[in-house]
């Protein structure tokens, strides 16, 4: 996910995101083909969907956490089968982000 550019949707210049179990989603998608699948339900009105495309490592590193407030990257949504999910947690978002950061620093290593 970090090595791969990711195509995520845009609407009046910001990164499209979805909020769903108190977490932030940004939307990625590997394609053109999965972006248009989520285009044809989430585009406003007949336009075109303006998009960015980035690194996977630059969503986790840098705009994760810029929002603020829990976020991860939801990679291929409108794909019945390919979706794949990138949470909040150490070693996926930077580690001053991540909603699990205290649960690593003390006991067994598991939250203990």
């Amino acid at each position: 996910m970090r090595r791969s550019v990711l195509l995520v949707p845009s609407v009046d210049g910001r990164l499209w995101s979805a909020r769903s179990g108190g977490v932030r989603w940004i939307c990625g998608f590997t394609d053109e083909a999965a972006l248009a699948r989520f285009a044809l339900r989430h585009a406003p009105g007949d336009r075109p969907m303006d998009y960015a495309a980035l690194l996977g490592a630059r969503i986790v590193d840098e705009v994760v956490p810029a929002l603020g407030e829990p976020a991860g990257l939801a990679v291929d949504i409108a794909s019945e089968d390919g979706s794949m999910f990138f949470p909040p947690v150490t070693g996926v978002v930077a580690d001053e982000v991540a909603v699990d950061r205290g649960l690593h620093e003390e006991g067994d290593g598991r939250g203990r």
